[in-house]
């Protein structure tokens, strides 16, 4: 009968166990460090660029210039005021009914049994991974026949082809981690299934509203293709439209400075957002897509 010769593990001193610990958190900071690089660099290099005016455009430096006439053509441009404006509002109204469907729908979808449910959900999820262009056409028609073409209401409307397909996904996979106990109870007091969802259910639904919002508000506030197909007009644009149409003092001259100062001035206030909410969209996300 063969013999197994059992080979002992190889031990290290305590300085080389040190060692290789230090050089794994160093190689862990270093890939975070090359990973923060990576994704902020544009976005500093925008800030940089957006600094910079005529011939300095073209020099490399890291360090922004003191040149502000960028952002101060671009805040006295009315064009570019009002599409503020109007990314703002559509965006916001967008959300808020997503957010009001979405909701009602995922309690729907979460809590009552029915048999096509599980089809629903699924249809859902199909319709939020469509390309665009795909259902650009049939939404042109539907614009069209609603009479709300070259108006902010038409993008409303698009955006919700965007919005709410995720809102109630994520909304339905947080609604089912939630306990049931909490629902029966209010039932057998007499509740409504309406109030049950607004009184008892809602109020513990902060992380999931607030992810699903803001990243809701943030998907229509940077859609490009819907609001350069249904609206004609420089008052009723949107900001990603207006960014792309702006042009310098010729028709040979490439504003690159202006659009950074646009980009930077369009994406800092969701930055302050993000940062602030950072906490409740993990939270919001985290819940609905790992207990469920």
């Amino acid at each position: 009968m063969a013999m197994t010769t059992i080979v002992p593990a190889k031990r290290y001193s305590n300085s080389t166990y040190r060692t290789i610990r230090r050089m794994k958190a160093v190689g862990l900071y270093a890939g975070v460090a090359a990973v923060l690089v990576y994704m902020l660099f544009p976005y500093y290099w925008a800030i940089v660029s957006s600094t910079k005016s005529g011939q300095a455009l073209y020099q490399f430096s890291l360090v922004p210039s003191l040149d502000f006439s960028n952002y101060w053509q671009l805040f006295h441009n009315p064009v570019f005021m009002g599409a503020l404006v109007n990314s703002g509002l559509v965006a916001f109204a967008s959300t808020m009914i997503s957010l009001v469907i979405g909701l009602l729908a995922a309690y729907a979808l979460g809590r009552l049994q029915f048999s096509p449910g599980r089809i629903i959900l699924i249809a859902v999820l199909m319709i939020s991974i469509f390309p665009q262009v795909v259902v650009l056409s049939g939404m042109f028609e539907v614009i069209g026949w609603l009479g709300l073409y070259n108006r902010p209401s038409a993008l409303i409307v698009s955006y919700l082809i965007l919005t709410l397909p995720f809102t109630t996904w994520i909304l339905t996979s947080f609604i089912r981690d939630l306990p049931t106990e909490l629902e029966e109870a209010a039932l057998i007091d007499g509740c409504s299934r309406l109030r049950v969802l607004t009184h008892v259910l809602l109020p513990l639904m902060g992380p999931a509203i607030a992810s699903t919002g803001l990243l809701s508000f943030i998907l229509a506030w940077n859609e490009f293709l819907f609001a350069l197909t249904f609206i004609l007009t420089d008052e009723n644009r949107t900001v990603p439209v207006a960014i792309g149409l702006l042009t310098g003092s010729s028709r040979y001259e490439y504003p690159f400075g202006q659009i950074m100062a646009a980009s930077v001035t369009v994406t800092l206030p969701l930055l302050v957002l993000v940062l602030i909410f950072q906490r409740k969209i993990v939270a919001g996300l985290t819940s609905g897509a790992v207990k469920g």
